[in-house]
């Protein structure tokens, strides 16, 4: 089941950590440890295996995959003699990553973008290829009439003016060259009208969003604590800090909004209410790719008896979002072999915002994951 992972921001470091992590386990130098897929509840012959993925991808950088990976190693990110005992299969991989297409028009730079596509499966004479966005997040973009109509979107596309942001211009792209995609950031990708009724035109899968690393993991396992007990929660506020590319990304008032808006859905969905509070998201340039977040949450007890719970969470953020993105690369690309069509609520476990309606709480959420990697084929011993 050779199976393409076509990664759109295939430069950054979530893109390399995955990709190099991904050589290291085929080469047997490393364990799939953070591979959900791993763990023995959802082992399966029906998913390709870590060793079965190659890959390619866009990026506007051309800073090369082995520099790149030498500066994560040089951070502490990734182990350096990993990182230099897969330098020649990350030159392989160099081959497939390309510059993201321009053109006159939006419909030119979709065309392109497919072509790529194309060009990547027959080289490598793939079974499909699953696209993951995994570049910097994005504003929300103002609202277009041709947003809810396919026909429309495609005519609009062939005008002067753009219509898509890059997010859902590469989704526009990938359905249309027959390629589920997921959005692995909080940007809008396939999460507009027209591009629904595309995937379900051409049958495809597609999933996100903004995955779920760090703060907003701890979230969903402590809200449904607090809703099971029937705790009030009175505020919930927390303090975001990281560094690297995405939070300099994040410095941008709207992407940051974008950001903020997808970390705090958890709370209303899983209590039924909003408690007070918010996400404050902050760049310090010398954290690199590490993150810390502080939360203070305040709750009323029996009798209103006040009390209060206080988490720090301190973690690298590409070390951990690039097992996921091998989950998830592994899981639509069955899926997509299963003839799923459509939102992959499955997927929900690894989302802060996640596509349909699902639970919010991690446990159940992982039931769902498991019951849908048992549909798609007997359990196995993995790969």
């Amino acid at each position: 089941m050779r199976t393409g992972v076509w990664l759109l921001g295939a430069r950054g470091s979530v893109a390399v950590t995955s990709v190099l992590g991904a050589l290291a386990v085929r080469a047997g130098l490393a364990e799939p440890t953070g591979c959900v897929l791993e763990t023995p509840g959802l082992r399966s012959d029906a998913l390709p295996g870590i060793g079965e993925l190659v890959f390619g991808g866009h990026d506007i950088s051309s800073i090369p995959l082995e520099k790149k990976a030498a500066a994560l190693a040089e951070a502490g990110i990734v182990p350096a003699p990993l990182a230099a005992a897969v330098r020649d299969a990350l030159s392989e991989v160099e081959r497939d990553v390309r510059p993201l297409p321009a053109g006159d028009t939006q419909a030119e730079v979709a065309d392109a973008i497919g072509a790529d596509l194309d060009r990547f499966r027959r080289r490598h004479g793939l079974e499909r290829v699953v696209v993951i966005n995994v570049s910097s997040t994005e504003p929300a973009p103002p609202p277009h009439p041709a947003h809810a109509d396919l026909d429309a979107l495609r005519a609009a596309l062939d005008g002067p003016e753009p219509v898509l942001p890059p997010s859902a211009l590469a989704a526009y792209a990938a359905l249309s060259a027959g390629c589920p995609y997921v959005d692995f950031t909080p940007s809008t990708g396939a999460r507009l009208p027209a591009l629904e009724t595309l995937a379900e035109r051409e049958g495809l899968p597609y999933g996100g969003h903004d995955g779920k690393t760090g703060e907003t993991l701890v979230k969903s396992v402590l809200a449904p604590m607090f809703a099971l007990r029937n705790l009030k929660v009175r505020t919930w506020s927390g303090t975001n800090l990281l560094g690297g590319g995405d939070g300099a990304n994040l410095a941008d008032p709207a992407a940051n909004a974008a950001k903020s808006a997808s970390k705090q859905r958890v709370l209303g969905e899983t209590l039924g209410y909003v408690p007070q509070g918010d996400t404050r998201i902050d760049f310090v340039e010398d954290l690199d790719d590490f993150k810390t977040a502080w939360d203070l949450i305040s709750f009323e007890g029996f009798l209103g008896t006040r009390m209060r719970m206080e988490f720090t969470w301190h973690g690298c953020d590409s070390a951990l979002a690039a097992p996921l993105i091998l989950d998830l690369a592994r899981l639509t690309a069955a899926a997509h072999r299963a003839g799923r069509t459509g939102p992959l609520t499955e997927l929900a476990f690894f989302f802060k915002d996640p596509l349909g309606k699902v639970p919010h709480g991690l446990a159940e959420q992982w039931q769902a994951l498991r019951a849908a990697v048992d549909a798609l084929g007997s359990p196995g011993e993995g790969r």
